[in-house]
């Protein structure tokens, strides 16, 4: 019994130590939102690269992602987010700050932009509350 009680204290300061934050509801939602909309890019050969970014829009302000992207790749940017968000936009612009032309898809609360970077890099993707109230967004990427 004594051997397994230190094995058993630092295995509970362990497992105490590790921070792990479990998903709200709303980013449960935008996430799923966000997911939805990537699938659509999947019918064309887009594929949707692992994980996600959530945050909380805040009127007059943006939600900032830096992504590195490589020349000669096209790439899609979903995002969703939840209610009293009712509408959101998605931008990319490029390290000094400059926007870059994208497609663009807006439906509400849900939005994409495409995007083909001219050069590899570091890019910045946004997230805009448009219209409505603070609320949770999630953002997802494809690629091809």
């Amino acid at each position: 019994m004594k051997r397994w009680l230190p094995i058993f204290v630092s295995f509970f300061i362990l497992e105490t130590s590790i921070s792990v934050r479990a998903e709200t509801d709303a980013e449960v939602g935008a996430r799923k939102d966000a997911l939805e909309v990537a699938g659509a890019f999947s019918n064309d050969g887009f594929k949707i690269r692992d994980g996600h970014w959530c945050a909380v829009l805040k009127r007059h302000d943006r939600a900032l992602v830096a992504v590195n992207l490589y020349a000669g790749n096209q790439y899609w940017f979903s995002a969703g987010a939840t209610e009293p968000v009712k509408k959101i936009g998605v931008s990319v612009y490029d390290e000094s700050g400059k926007q870059m032309t994208t497609e663009s898809y807006n439906d509400g609360e849900k939005a994409a932009a495409g995007f083909s970077p001219p050069n590899s890099g570091q890019y910045f993707v946004s997230v805009n509350l448009l219209e409505g109230d603070e609320g949770t967004c999630c953002l997802v990427y494809s690629y091809k």
